[in-house]
Order: C-alpha cells, then sequence, then structure tokens
C-alpha cells in the first residue's frame, strides 16, 4: 500500500512538472474550439499560435460562434484576410493573467487596435464578451474563454 502511495505522488508530481500544450494544443484538447480552431487553420495562423509568443488569447467558444449573424462566420472563412484580422483582435502580445487584465482598462491586439476592458461586480468584460473561464495556461500564454466573437469596428455589422 505504502508503495501505491508514492507511485502515485511521483506521477502526480510529474503531471505538475510536465510542461503545458501550446495555445492550439490546448484548444484542440478542449473540444469547446471547434470553430476557433477551423478558423485559425483557414487564416493561416496556426504557425504563430504554436509559437514561442507569448500570447494572450480571448477565446471564443463555438457557442459564441454560433451567436453571430447569419452567415457571418461562412463569409469571413471565405475571407481570409478579413478572417486574419477578426482573430487577431482576440490576440494581446505577452501573458496577461487575470489579475492583470481586471486593472486594465483597454489591450492593444496584435491586430493594432485596443480591446475596452471593464471589471465589475466580479466580471470581466473585453468589448462585448464576458470571460467566462480565466487563465488557462499554455506554455506560449495564456486563454481567457469568451462567449462572445469580438469583431473589430470596422468589421462590426
Amino acid at each position: 500500500m505504502h508503495r501505491i502511495v508514492q507511485i502515485m505522488a511521483v506521477a502526480a508530481a510529474m503531471a505538475v512538472a510536465a510542461p503545458a500544450a501550446d495555445i492550439v494544443d490546448t484548444a484542440v484538447a478542449a473540444g469547446n474550439f471547434k470553430t476557433l480552431v477551423t478558423a485559425v487553420k483557414a487564416a493561416g495562423l496556426v504557425d504563430t499560435l504554436k509559437s514561442p509568443g507569448p500570447f494572450t488569447v480571448f477565446a471564443p467558444t463555438d457557442e459564441a460562434f454560433a451567436k453571430l449573424p447569419a452567415g457571418t462566420l461562412e463569409g469571413l472563412l471565405k475571407d481570409p484576410a478579413k478572417l486574419k484580422e477578426v482573430l487577431l483582435y482576440h490576440v494581446v502580445s505577452g501573458k496577461v493573467m487575470a489579475a492583470d487584465v481586471v486593472k486594465l482598462k483597454s489591450a492593444k491586439t496584435v491586430e493594432g487596435t485596443n480591446l475596452k476592458i471593464r471589471a465589475k461586480s466580479g466580471a470581466v468584460m473585453v468589448d462585448n464578451a464576458k470571460v467566462v473561464q480565466p487563465d488557462i495556461a499554455c506554455d506560449n500564454g495564456v486563454i481567457h474563454v469568451i462567449d462572445a466573437v469580438m469583431l473589430p469596428k470596422d468589421l462590426n455589422p
């Protein structure tokens, strides 16, 4: 019995010490970012989001993509340049954990414009999206799960 406890302790320590996956692999493994991963591939951003970074990604779930007006996602998937612009609007350079996000009023995206950030009553809003799960650590940054797809002002319907 003592030996089993030792083995379990060693296994637990190894799991903690194992490096996290990169942003793309983490999104794939989560299972609720299928649309995001499809879009990242269509926009040619896989290599970027697998690079050392670090990046902070505000990642919309499949449910968030489903809320877009009819035809929006299909149109973006047919226009890789616009799709890339939308996706990079969800990415901030550096690893910005939730404890730091709540102190910000805005953050400059890799796309080049600023996201508006509001922390109020225990909720964090990034533009029109609510952070529903913060701080998913990746070996090249962090993912904050959001409940809506954010569109740069020039693409907002």
